[in-house]
């Protein structure tokens, strides 16, 4: 296999002459597309607090635990990063 630092950064590495090989770049677009079209969806109706809560009610990792007060500062942190 390669190593990560055998490959250029940015648009060098996926056309450059030291690309990434198509079907490692197939594999790429695939799982993406698989997560944008079948897990990260925010479906209506499953408990989303705001905008961009992918949780759909299942998945909690103590959100539902922190004070309103607590919540906004951390959504505040993440949208400032």
């Amino acid at each position: 296999g390669d190593s990560f630092d055998s490959f250029p950064n940015g648009a060098a590495a996926l056309f450059g002459a030291d690309a990434i090989p198509s079907a490692g770049f197939a594999q790429l677009v695939a799982f993406i597309g698989a997560l944008e079209l079948g897990v990260m969806k925010d479906i209506e109706g499953t408990g989303n607090e705001h905008v961009g809560d992918f949780r759909n009610g299942a998945i909690d990792f103590g959100w539902d635990t922190f004070d309103e007060e607590t919540k906004l500062s951390k959504r505040a942190i993440e949208l400032n990063n």
